[in-house]
């Protein structure tokens, strides 16, 4: 496997403003005073609700993984496929957010009868946080 060779060539350093950068965004994005408010209606939740689910660790370490492995393979893919540039790698990293991310949003989200809003609240989330991601990688290539 070539690509997991190249692991040794990434700037680690741009991995982890990238994923330290999809973490800010969450916090923010999710804010009730942003769109956690809108979001929560839309799951049908109260703020109630999220401080009663067990969870902790259970919770925010898988979420924190599938972003680190998000901005690792965003690296390696920008690296391999030679993605020059902030703007460049911004943009190659928002194609990506929206055929893989945002359609496994409309695809669950549309089969579990969920309402729009919480694709569109999900998936605009994907798409900021990789787009920022893919251009500090790119910046700091």
């Amino acid at each position: 496997m070539d690509w997991l060779s190249s692991l040794q060539h990434l700037n680690w350093l741009a991995i982890l403003l990238a994923f330290v950068s999809s973490m800010v965004i969450g916090f923010v994005w999710y804010m009730p005073a942003v769109l956690g408010r809108r979001w929560m209606e839309a799951i049908g939740k109260t703020e109630e609700d999220l401080k009663k689910i067990d969870g902790g660790a259970g919770i925010w370490v898988p979420m924190m993984v599938a972003a680190a492995l998000t901005s690792i393979v965003l690296a390696v893919l920008i690296g391999k496929l030679g993605v020059q540039g902030s703007l460049a790698a911004g943009f190659f990293a928002l194609v990506i957010a929206v055929v893989f991310r945002v359609g496994g949003h409309v695809i669950h989200n549309g089969f579990a009868g969920r309402p729009s809003a919480v694709t569109l609240i999900d998936s605009g989330h994907d798409i900021v946080a990789m787009t920022v991601a893919g251009s500090i990688i790119g910046a700091l290539q």
